[in-house]
């Protein structure tokens, strides 16, 4: 009698990194196409819903715009401070317990990278997605950003899924 095995999953690291590089690669390519396809910078501010408009805006601080410099030494401090962010983000990776956890944390990392690309070639960081809306004829419009920061804001909402919600969180009595 043969004994049966046991089906094989990937370990979760290794969700993680295909998770960062298909986020990387995705971040990156939509950047290029806005800019040198589409020429989202000649064309300006293209309305795409009611609620939502293409905008190109170059973000020299890190989240929400804060921190904005634009020196040379103040980019390299930013970048600095993310390499740094994404060598501790795969340390943990490496160790993640659960796929969530390292689905989250490769979302994070290739976010990171794409934007830390985008530092590095253009000395800030490429936005253009704007949500915004109209209540009693007083506009509200969202932070402009990109696909690396919604991947940013996924991946730390499944971090804290995993944490207070995932299999090995720990549960109140």
């Amino acid at each position: 009698m043969s004994a049966s095995a046991a089906p094989v999953r990937p370990r979760p690291w290794l969700i993680g990194l295909a998770a960062a590089l298909a986020t990387l690669a995705a971040d990156q390519a939509l950047k290029l196409w806005l800019l040198f396809a589409f020429d989202l910078g000649r064309r300006g501010a293209v309305t795409l819903t009611p609620f939502f408009d293409l905008v190109l805006t170059w973000n020299t601080g890190i989240s929400y715009g804060w921190f904005q410099t634009a020196s040379v030494a103040g980019q390299w401090v930013l970048t600095a401070v993310k390499v740094t962010a994404v060598v501790v983000l795969a340390l943990w990776l490496l160790r993640a317990g659960t796929r969530l956890a390292a689905l989250g944390l490769g979302l994070i990392i290739g976010g990171a990278i794409g934007n830390g690309i985008d530092r590095l070639a253009y000395g800030a960081v490429v936005d253009f997605a704007l949500f915004h809306l109209q209540i009693g004829g007083k506009p509200f419009n969202w932070y402009v950003f990109n696909l690396a920061d919604a991947a940013i804001v996924a991946g730390v909402g499944a971090l804290l899924y995993d944490s207070f919600c995932g299999d090995g969180a720990a549960k109140a009595p």
